[in-house]
């Protein structure tokens, strides 16, 4: 149950970061959506063995979570949930592309070893970067840029509603696994003779929940389309905002500025 808790707790807490009144924050959403964009882009086209491209590009959630006033304990504890996931795709590569890439402290180090710190490293970037977006702006504000730019409504709905009622579900969760310890005070979890009842009954009172609230919603109005709010236009240091961090991004996507640095340093210049 606390764990249950603790997950409702998490959620709501990105909600309550995206309330911030710092200057990360008070961004227009679409700025802030086009950058993540183009930051993702440029994070996911490099070579699968380049690592030291990628480097250059932890200054961004970095800044975004100091300016924005972000913990990182609240970036990283759900970091952690994505990270197991690249981790296993990855585990194949170090046995199955044997090469030796370079030698590190004498140490040699394979194409597959380098290909899999790749994807744990894309995989912290690119994940930092959209919690980081999801922590500096209201979900209703980041749903409505959606639709602005022709993404189909019916997806962005679907990622609202799912976004705003999972709190739900794990409400539903955590009474129910509260019922279970009462009638079952020695165990630590659910049985495995239990599993299915438990998450049979789960699903039927997910389809009641979910009942209540559409009749909720149409007596609220609502017709099939759900309405965002249009929004503020952006304004000239949005503008500004966005085609610089574009511009910086594209430009450690065309120059590796780790190599850049060390080639420096080895020449006596730095």
């Amino acid at each position: 149950m606390s764990k249950l808790t603790t997950s409702i707790n998490k959620i709501r807490s990105l909600e309550e970061l995206a309330e911030g009144g710092t200057a990360v924050h008070r961004l227009h959403p679409m700025a802030k959506l086009i950058t993540t964009f183009v930051y993702l882009l440029a994070v996911i086209s490099f070579d699968k063995y380049n690592i030291s491209g990628l480097m250059p590009f932890f200054i961004y959630p970095v800044l975004m979570m100091s300016l924005g006033e972000i913990p990182y304990r609240a970036v990283l504890s759900r970091l952690l949930i994505a990270l197991p996931f690249s981790f296993f795709a990855g585990l194949a590569n170090p046995f199955l592309d044997r090469g030796t890439a370079l030698y590190l402290a004498g140490v040699p180090v394979s194409w597959g070893l380098l290909s899999f710190f790749s994807l744990m490293l894309k995989t912290v970037l690119t994940v930092s970067a959209v919690l980081i977006l999801i922590a500096a702006t209201p979900m209703d504000r980041l749903a409505g840029q959606l639709t602005r730019i022709k993404v189909p409504k019916i997806f962005v709905m679907q990622l609202m509603l799912t976004y705003r009622y999972l709190t739900l579900l794990t409400s539903e969760a955590a009474s129910m696994m509260t019922a279970y310890h009462l009638r079952s005070k020695e165990q630590k979890g659910i049985q495995l003779r239990d599993v299915g009842t438990f998450l049979g009954q789960l699903l039927l009172r997910s389809f009641g929940r979910a009942e209540r609230v559409y009749y909720a919603m149409k007596c609220r109005g609502y017709s099939g389309e759900y309405q965002f709010a249009a929004g503020d236009k952006m304004k000239p240091g949005d503008y500004i905002y966005a085609i610089s961090v574009c511009a910086v991004f594209l430009l450690l996507r065309r120059y590796n500025i780790s190599v850049i640095i060390g080639s420096l340093i080895e020449g006596g210049i730095l």
